[in-house]
């Protein structure tokens, strides 16, 4: 019975010590960049020992993984779980852009890490752009669209996963755009402009 309960009472530590260091490790890549940062100032941030961060992760490139692994699986399930609420695929598809952008813009270092600090790896890029939780993420949107193609609200000839990678790709602009502008301008507005665009074009009425 003793040692159960001192396994429960460490559990919480050692995920409160991983998560903290890679909130430190998101912070440090967004203000120093990845390739200018080391693990010591990762490990500074987070108020740990160098050594303690190797028991958690292998490498610093095993850090920056694991911040979009963590960040994509945490979007993907708050998106599963609002779409259940919401019937119309038109409304669900809004509601992902929506979350899409209140996320990254209700945290400027995360957005900075996933808009500038992950597009420097080719590397990974290459692992992440056609598996992973990526390829879950682009699955919902494709998913959702489908959807509305089998009810006859979106056009069924078209490409369901181009479709996905297109709003995907709109959405990801304006976020590099509020990232690198100059200007000081709320993110989440932006998802209704392009899913105005995206769902009512560009063509005026006659």
């Amino acid at each position: 019975m003793g040692t159960a309960r001192s396994l429960s009472t460490v559990r919480p530590v050692v995920n409160d010590k991983r998560e903290a260091i890679l909130r430190a490790a998101t912070q440090v890549f967004a203000r120093n960049g990845y390739f200018n940062s080391k693990v010591a100032d990762i490990a500074r941030a987070a108020g740990v020992a160098d050594g303690t961060v190797y028991l958690y992760f292998k490498s610093k490139e095993e850090i920056l993984h694991s911040i979009f692994d963590a960040a994509m699986e945490e979007a993907i399930h708050a998106g599963r779980k609002e779409l259940e609420a919401i019937d119309d695929p038109r409304e669900k598809l809004r509601r992902i852009a929506r979350l899409h952008l209140e996320r990254l813009g209700a945290d400027r270092d995360l957005a900075v890490v996933f808009q500038v600090e992950l597009r420097g790896s080719t590397k990974f890029m290459e692992e992440f752009s056609a598996a992973g939780f990526f390829a879950e993420y682009l699955g919902m949107i494709r998913a959702t669209f489908e959807e509305g193609q089998r009810a006859g609200i979106f056009r069924r000839e078209l490409n369901a996963k181009l479709v996905a990678k297109m709003l995907f790709g709109a959405l990801d602009e304006m976020a590099t755009n509020w990232i690198l502008s100059r200007r000081r301008y709320k993110l989440v507005p932006m998802a209704d402009e392009v899913m105005d665009i995206f769902l009512n074009g560009v063509s005026a009425a006659i």
